[in-house]
């Protein structure tokens, strides 16, 4: 699984696994043990992790919710020791540490209890996804090889030049 099948819905907490998108919204199971399904309409608002991002004050102006997962699972593997009740100072500490260019202007507390949350259940629930981000290199060097195996065509003949006859006429 990856974030692009991770979703989160307004109003409802926790995350949600997208099985199958349809005419008119998606249909959604839990993450947690419930595995509870629901499905939501085009009036709801669903957010697709994968489409996520965390504003920053550098020149791109914000960071993908993938790259800063992928870096708390690598400082804190799996425990942060915080939750969405911890002190707000400590929350921003927090991002602070782990994103220090993220814009204090535009991220709030709530942003991060969000993240905190959601970082706890991909850790619970989905561990894959981090497991995946270490062994991402290793098939990008297999299909450059592939492709250096591939037979190279023989180039192109060029074109005789036309005979005398045809120039006569």
């Amino acid at each position: 699984m990856e974030l692009k099948d991770i979703a989160s819905v307004s109003g409802k907490g926790g995350l949600f696994k997208i099985l199958s998108p349809t005419r008119t919204g998606a249909v959604l199971e839990s993450l947690d043990n419930q595995k509870k399904k629901m499905i939501v309409g085009a009036h709801s608002k669903v957010s697709v992790l994968s489409e996520i991002s965390i504003y920053t004050t550098d020149a791109d102006g914000s960071k993908p919710l993938e790259e800063v997962l992928k870096k708390i699972h690598k400082e804190f593997n799996g425990d942060t020791d915080l939750s969405s009740s911890s002190a707000p100072d400590e929350l921003k500490s927090f991002l602070k540490f782990i994103l220090p260019e993220y814009d204090e202007a535009r991220v709030y507390v709530s942003d991060i209890k969000k993240l905190v949350t959601w970082y706890a259940i991909l850790v619970k629930e989905v561990p894959e996804i981090f497991e995946d981000a270490k062994k991402e290199p290793k098939p990008k060097e297999e299909k450059s090889a592939a492709k250096t195996e591939e037979p190279k065509k023989a180039p192109k003949k060029a074109a005789a030049p036309k005979s005398d006859a045809s120039k006569s006429k």
